[in-house]
């Protein structure tokens, strides 16, 4: 029976997982910092300038999928994560001392860009090193410190801000500390992280299989043997040459698009996409609006993002728990269930003008659904459901795909919070959640449990 160094494994997992908690805390904490920014630039009467300044962030989230398949494939998997770690200190110091709405913007897609690489990077990198009957818990690694990072950012937005009074104006909130010094910290604090991110990805060894792509054999065997022994180092090696040795073309997005590889992209896509237009993000990055709807204040609103926060973090702890052990198909369709149901009662919360306890009731549930479901399972999917020789370009792929959809996702909210209500948004994305457990059944198959290269020899013919 092979023994793993389960210690080392966590450690180089949790190093590269740094991607995932500064991509959590980056991508909310905007909602904390968005009642007074707002007010400091003045954009409280624009609904498109507000929506863009939520949304910027998102095309250098799609720009970093974009170019994270062609680094990842030429510089391996851990050089670019060093570069997502550059991009987190520029954008974090950068935003917080933005004086203008257009730097304020510029430095968001600067943030975006790393988001983009990290959240390609770090559940790829992950899956190449980890375990096969141990791959869906340290891929969730990666999820976790997402969740870590939104609740790092829901608190730290919490202690930063002073108490609103109740019914403040505009104007008071703007000429306040939080209006303009406060939201200037939120950002600021994310710098932190980020180095230490920076720093500790240095002592990462390269991923073997990359490095055996590129016939770098001898830098993978030690990386290996170090995992798991000398013995499943060399089988390791044998499995992994050969899902490459079948065809020795250069590997470019074209490949993508043979016939072969078409059910295994569309599964990728059609979840990564599924994973954003489900809807739960708006929560996190329109909490203000959704909170408001229900009878709460600013301040009140604060601590109900952390409350949100922690349910996303126990519920995320759940699934790491149950992804080896359940599979990532029963838990995906609990999830897509679990959430149309969710997002029907929640929506019929507010036709009815029902406010308080219930609606945060209702948006706890459905956050510890998504939690345990869509959000981790979709990246381990994601991670190991492609082929060896076009992992990078496929992760690339869905990952931009992942961000589009989140942009759509993230742009519309409000013109659909405008156009059909709270009530009618919800039910909206009930139905999508309805589409998506259909596909799931249909198409997704079960991966528990077994290697890279098996799922290789399952999905691709």
């Amino acid at each position: 029976m092979k023994k793993f160094n389960n210690a080392y494994i966590l450690g180089i997992s949790m190093v590269s997982a740094m991607g995932g908690l500064l991509f959590g805390y980056d991508w909310v904490v905007i909602g904390g910092a968005k009642p007074f920014y707002e007010r400091f630039f003045d954009l409280a009467s624009s609904t498109n300038l507000q929506a863009w300044a939520m949304s910027c962030a998102l095309i250098g989230c799609i720009i970093g999928a974009m170019i994270s398949g062609v680094v990842s494939d030429k510089f391996g998997r851990k050089w670019p994560l060093l570069v997502s770690a550059s991009l987190f200190t520029v954008a974090s110091i950068g935003t917080g001392m933005a004086d203008s709405y257009l730097m304020f913007v510029i430095f968001r897609m600067i943030g975006g860009v790393g988001i983009g690489l990290a959240s390609a990077l770090s559940p790829m990198y992950i899956a190449e090193v980890a375990p096969s009957h141990l791959r869906g818990r340290f891929v969730s690694l990666n999820q976790m410190t997402i969740v870590i990072g939104i609740l790092a950012a829901q608190v730290i937005n919490l202690l930063i801000a002073d108490k609103v009074p109740v019914g403040a104006t505009d104007e008071f909130i703007r000429a306040s500390w939080n209006g303009q010094i406060g939201w200037r910290f939120m950002f600021y604090a994310c710098a932190v992280p980020a180095g230490a991110f920076f720093l500790l990805t240095f002592f990462l060894p390269e991923s073997p299989r990359w490095l055996i792509k590129v016939g770098k054999s001898d830098i993978a065997f030690p990386t290996l043997k170090k995992i798991g022994g000398e013995e499943f180092a060399r089988e390791e090696m044998s499995n992994i040459q050969a899902t490459l040795d079948d065809v020795s073309e250069k590997v470019d997005f074209k490949t993508l698009f043979q016939p072969r590889f078409r059910n295994v992209l569309v599964i990728g896509l059609v979840l990564a996409i599924f994973q954003q237009w489900c809807g739960i993000n708006t929560v996190f990055n329109y909490a203000e609006e959704i909170f408001t709807a229900a009878g709460y204040g600013v301040s009140d609103t604060l601590f109900n993002i952390v409350i949100t926060g922690s349910v996303n973090l126990i519920f995320t702890l759940v699934a790491m728990f149950t992804v080896d052990k359940w599979g990532r198909k029963k838990l995906m369709v609990l999830g897509s269930v679990g959430l149309a149901t969710t997002y029907l009662l929640l929506g019929s919360a507010f036709y009815f003008q029902i406010k308080g306890i219930a609606v945060l009731l209702l948006v706890v549930i459905g956050i510890g659904i998504y939690a345990m479901s869509l959000a981790p399972i979709v990246w381990v999917i994601l991670s190991e459901i492609f082929p060896n020789r076009i992992r990078g370009a496929a992760m690339a792929l869905a990952t931009f795909g992942l961000w589009i959809a989140c942009f759509i996702l993230t742009y519309t909210f409000p013109l659909l919070n405008k156009g059909l209500g709270a009530a009618g948004t919800f039910w909206v994305y009930a139905g999508i959640c309805l589409l998506g457990f259909i596909f799931i059944l249909k198409k997704l198959p079960e991966t528990k449990g077994k290697s890279l290269e098996e799922i290789e020899k399952e999905l691709v013919k």
